[in-house]
């Protein structure tokens, strides 16, 4: 593989990030250089702006995988790589105290989690395993943040001071190494401002409630509507709520990629537009709808509690629901009930005799991870509930592909201590045909060449080969195999087809934060693409291709995703900053 180049010339870097460049402060900050770089590129950044603090996910081994830990070997024993800003760590894969009480049955797991843990606290990263940064009381003043946990982003820019951009596990990793990043985005005020209105004309009793709407805005966006930035949403007619509320919305808006929201009485008041992309009415019937669909429709295995993390106020919520069975004389049989939660807040709840009464009642409470990235022991369990809408939309992926329903924590402990209450069968994963994903392609003939731009660190090649092309987003962490780089979302245009040895289109990534990794994954073991080509600048692909050198391309003069067909022959080069695209024939034609 050969060295990227580094481009001195890049206008406007400042002279600490053009010495990590050119390589005096060794070679892992020069990766990192390298990558901000790129990033600002591809962002048309005219200036660079220092960073306060960074939060930087992809630690579990599941969600991480092959790809993390190979690259945190490639920069490892570098003794100048160290973090130049204070930075914390999202949530690991298991506890490690209580490893064998989750019977997690991977091999090699725990000492390859505590492999990735070290290399990171190697980097000088504060390793507080935590996904809910904000809940620990980081002071971020007025400053810009560089966070790559998608609930953590929009929560910070929805109801505090710290701004951020939604990064990517390697680009806030970058940022931290470097202490830099380019000034765009949601950084730019002007480019802060809602573009979904959503009225709420319902009661929202329960924090569940919050996480059911949440994700129903995120499911409403339609690929037509103009989100550089993601769904936005302004929301009207909410009651007060609670700090617990408040994080359920978030945490299920940034599902679909939404990086911050309004909320007229929680938040700072929305900025005006001119017109919205969408205009959206949630009604009870939505919500009831939502939980029909949701509900149990067979035994639950296991209840689990805590994604986001658990705040002391939802550990609380659940010991008071356990207490009220308890009084009965009733337990929770098996350890049925697993409450998730941050280190930090363990430790307040271990003080209060939360705690105590939660395990007395025979739950398992588990610091240091998160439901999301547990890889659960499938001879045990395989139906779950949850009162998390985050936890439901990455849990039924291919990340742990196992059947999850969702209900409100009075319901969900109740389920815990009594495995009767639905007497059916295991429900299974896909017994309904998937709503197909909406797509705006139409097969396209003649003749196609259009020019757009490349990567600073990337100075001149030429691919050719089979395109595969789509205009709906490609979610890689549980939607795309890990070992064998095949697209798994149901209702997806490309469902059930590999990406191995393609040009690849699509219009940017969506999902978690942790994408980069699981891309990285399959180019170190020869199974991704030969190219890259986004509509939009993706921060969740470029990291990856950035590091890597795989050909990337984005910005053209017509939008690849809608011109190009799966199937067509295409050639790309990158000559003197341009890249030239260019159908060699079409797959519509004999």
């Amino acid at each position: 593989m050969k060295e990227p180049r580094t481009r001195a010339s890049f206008v406007g870097v400042p002279g600490e990030l053009q010495s990590m460049l050119d390589g005096e402060q060794g070679p892992t900050k020069q990766k990192a250089a390298r990558l901000v770089v790129d990033l600002a590129a591809t962002a048309d950044a005219s200036e660079f702006v220092r960073i306060e603090h960074a939060h930087v996910s992809g630690v579990s081994v599941i969600t991480g995988g092959h790809g993390l830990r190979r690259f945190l070997t490639d920069i490892s024993g570098d003794p100048l790589g160290k973090v130049a800003i204070p930075t914390t760590l999202n949530s690991a894969g298991c506890d490690h105290e209580k490893f064998g009480d989750m019977g997690i049955d991977h091999p090699d797991f725990l000492e390859q989690q505590f492999e990735i843990v070290h290399a990171y606290s190697e980097l000088g990263i504060e390793a507080i395993l935590s996904c809910t940064p904000y809940d620990r009381g980081v002071d971020s003043g007025d400053g810009i943040g560089s966070w790559s946990e998608s609930n953590a982003v929009c929560f910070s820019n929805s109801y505090t001071s710290l701004v951020t951009n939604r990064e990517s596990g390697l680009s806030a990793l970058a940022t931290a190494l470097t202490g830099w990043a380019p000034y765009w985005g949601l950084h730019v005020p002007e480019n802060r401002v809602p573009n979904i209105l959503v009225k709420v004309d319902c009661e929202m009793p329960d924090s569940t409630d919050w996480s059911v709407l949440g994700d129903w805005i995120g499911k409403q966006a339609k690929p037509d509507w103009d989100l550089p930035w993601g769904p936005m949403p302004h929301i009207t007619g909410l009651p007060g709520a609670s700090f617990e509320m408040r994080k359920a919305l978030s945490a299920a808006a940034a599902n679909y990629g939404c990086p911050m929201l309004w909320a007229d009485g929680l938040t700072a008041a929305a900025p005006p537009v001119d017109a919205y992309q969408g205009e959206l009415t949630f009604t009870r019937d939505d919500l009831d709808e939502r939980y029909r669909d949701l509900a149990p429709k067979g035994r639950v295995d296991l209840v689990v509690i805590g994604c986001p993390q658990a705040s002391v106020g939802e550990a609380r919520a659940t010991a008071a629901a356990v207490r009220a069975r308890m009084e009965l004389g009733e337990a929770i049989s098996d350890q049925r009930l697993w409450v998730f939660m941050s280190g930090h807040n363990h430790d307040l709840i271990s003080a209060d005799g939360t705690l105590d009464l939660l395990e007395e009642a025979g739950a398992l409470v588990l610091r240091d991870t998160c439901p999301e990235v547990t890889p659960y022991n499938r001879s045990r369990y395989n139906h779950l509930l949850t009162n998390s809408l985050k936890a439901e939309h990455y849990l039924t992926s291919g990340l742990n592909h196992m059947p999850t329903s969702v209900a409100p924590i009075g319901q969900c402990v109740a389920h815990a201590f009594d495995e009767t209450l639905v007497e059916a069968p295991l429900p299974e994963l896909g017994t309904q045909a998937p709503k197909p994903m909406a797509t705006a392609k139409t097969p396209r003939t003649g003749d196609f060449e259009s020019s757009g731009r490349g990567l600073p660190s990337q100075s001149e090649w030429s691919v050719s080969g089979r395109a595969l092309a789509t205009d709906v987003p490609i979610t890689y962490l549980g939607y795309v195999n890990q070992d064998t780089g095949v697209i798994e979302d149901p209702g997806h245009p490309l469902d059930g087809t590999a990406i191995e040895d393609t040009v690849l289109f699509y219009p940017k990534g969506s999902g978690s934060t942790v994408a980069p990794f699981v891309l990285m994954g399959l180019v170190y073991n020869g199974r991704g693409p030969k190219a890259i080509v986004n509509r939009d600048v993706c921060p969740l692909t470029l990291p990856a291709a950035s590091l890597l050198d795989v050909p990337y391309a984005y910005g053209f003069d017509a939008d690849p995703t809608l011109e190009i067909n799966t199937g067509d022959e295409v050639s790309m080069t990158l000559c003197d900053d341009v890249v030239t695209l260019r159908v060699d024939s079409r797959a519509t034609e004999d």
